[in-house]
């Protein structure tokens, strides 16, 4: 049954906002905007129709709880709920909670967020559908001697893995087996301390592995597709930074047998909505199931930008019950494109970040050039959540030429008044291994020194043209201090004033 939905409250902030928001407005469908205290005047509270407060900064008390959200969704009378990524997006309560009160919930069901969320569940329901894994337990295991037993069955290196973890949290490598027990417990302490679960397992570590992840896409009638992969293998700290598509490492043969790989992980789950599968790929091909994002990925815009689709539209059409519009031998890339994250982070003082008031900012533009952020010049960009500020999608013909483009837009991209890590993705697509196309996981931690080495001629251009942007800034703000009445005033300033001025004279 078909069940259309005219107004999505967006329970999430910043760029993604936006984003989910563009194709609500291109589907002709309102959107509702949530904020807490600090994001009162983020653009995502511009754009939307019509913008709830959902209370303080703090996000367990605004993006993260559950009630506030549902309400916000029954006040603004929103038929369906997009949680974006993050926050809520993969938490099958929310999900649940959303089913119960008869909102659309734009993802998957409660059922397949916990089973797949949970990944000694996720490895079993794997190898029963007959999906690759990385040789390792397929339980929690709690006794100590046991696992010591276990590490050496399997033969170090291993990986020691939170079982509802992700984002690099819970996770060690152990190389020694003196450590195995102190990386046991490091790894359940923080489990617990950020997912409240400290249940762990245990996987052989495969060395210089590629980050690999196929997109997938199924429907509430059992069609399911997968739009080829993305290279995710430029990590730091089990974080991504760079993303592409189609992977330098990839084969027609690989593609079609990971692609099968992954439509078969998805029906064995029942699965509807956007989703992804994530692989570990070795040098001679030999591939993994690592785990199931069960939302949309912060790097989904390369694979619309290689295969042409808008993947929130596909998922609000799936919400709505439509079957799958795009058939597998419907799906080819076309091109190449790259994604880099822009962070407001000072990557020269351990990438610690950077908050503050955007003074200047000026976005890359031309060919084949996208840009999903969020700030704007005047924009105070808060300490409480996750410092990216936008994400830079690149598209060209061919893999060099779109590392060029990416180049010459990050050289473009201008930002005053916060630290960001703009120039530290120039180094990235400088560096061979990079160019080459031959970088892993270890790309970041193999090139630290060449990444992190000041670039002296280049500093000081951009020292001038940041001294130059402050100048001007300082200027236009005392214009409009000066004249008030002058274009520079914000139209919705001076209506706020005259209409204060009304009310003085009714008095």
């Amino acid at each position: 049954m078909i069940k259309k939905i005219s107004k999505v409250l967006v329970a999430n902030r910043g760029e993604i906002a936006l984003r989910v928001m563009r194709s609500c407005r291109e589907l002709g469908i309102l959107s509702v905007a949530v904020y807490s205290d600090v994001d009162r005047t983020s653009m995502h509270v511009r754009y939307a129709d019509q913008a709830i407060h959902i209370g303080p900064a703090t996000s367990a008390e605004s993006y993260l709880n559950i009630d506030k959200i549902i309400n916000a969704a029954k006040r603004a009378k929103a038929d369906a709920i997009h949680p974006g990524y993050g926050f809520l997006s993969e938490n099958a309560e929310f999900s649940k909670r959303c089913e119960k009160e008869g909102i659309i919930f734009i993802g998957p069901t409660p059922e397949v967020i916990g089973t797949m969320g949970d990944k000694i569940t996720a490895r079993k329901t794997m190898i029963t559908s007959g999906v690759p894994v990385v040789p390792g337990t397929k339980e929690n295991l709690k006794d100590e001697s046991t696992i010591l037993n276990t590490v050496r069955e399997i033969g170090l290196p291993v990986m020691i893995k939170a079982s509802a973890g992700g984002g690099g949290k819970g996770m060690r490598m152990i190389d020694k087996e003196e450590n195995i027990l102190e990386g046991l417990r490091a790894a359940k302490s923080e489990a617990m301390a950020s997912f409240g679960d400290d249940a762990v397992y245990i996987e052989k570590y495969i060395s210089s592995p590629h980050h690999i992840e196929f997109q997938i896409l199924g429907d509430k009638h059992g069609n399911v597709i997968h739009l080829c992969e993305r290279e995710c293998s430029v990590q730091r700290r089990h974080q991504k930074v760079v993303e592409e598509t189609p992977s330098p490492l990839m084969t027609a043969e690989l593609r079609a047998q990971m692609g099968e790989h992954a439509v078969a992980a998805a029906k064995a789950v029942n699965y509807h909505g956007a989703g992804t599968i994530e692989f570990l790929v070795d040098n001679d091909h030999n591939y993994y199931f690592l785990e199931m994002n069960t939302r949309l990925q912060v790097e989904h815009p390369i694979t619309e930008r290689v295969t042409g689709y808008d993947l929130v539209k596909q998922q609000i059409l799936i919400a709505e019950g439509h079957k799958l519009n795009i058939k597998q031998e419907d799906v080819f890339q076309f091109g190449h494109a790259i994604e880099c994250r822009i962070y407001a982070e000072d990557t020269d003082n351990n990438f610690m970040p950077s908050p503050g008031v955007i003074t200047h900012i000026t976005e890359p533009m031309g060919l084949g050039v996208r840009t999903d952020g969020y700030v704007y010049e005047g924009y105070e960009i808060p300490i409480h959540y996750d410092p990216m500020i936008s994400k830079l999608i690149i598209w060209a013909r061919t893999r060099e030429e779109a590392i060029e483009r990416m180049r010459r837009a990050l050289f473009e991209y201008k930002i005053t008044g916060v630290k960001t890590s703009i120039k530290y993705l120039e180094k990235i697509m400088d560096c061979d291994d990079f160019r080459n196309g031959t970088y892993d996981t270890h790309f970041i931690q193999n090139n630290e020194a060449f990444l992190l080495a000041p670039d002296e001629a280049k500093e000081s251009f951009e020292d001038l043209a940041i001294v130059t942007a402050f100048i001007d800034y300082h200027h236009k703000l005392k214009n409009t201090q000066i004249c008030p009445k002058s274009s520079q005033q914000s139209k919705w300033k001076e209506f706020g004033r005259r209409r204060e001025m009304y009310r003085a004279s009714e008095n």
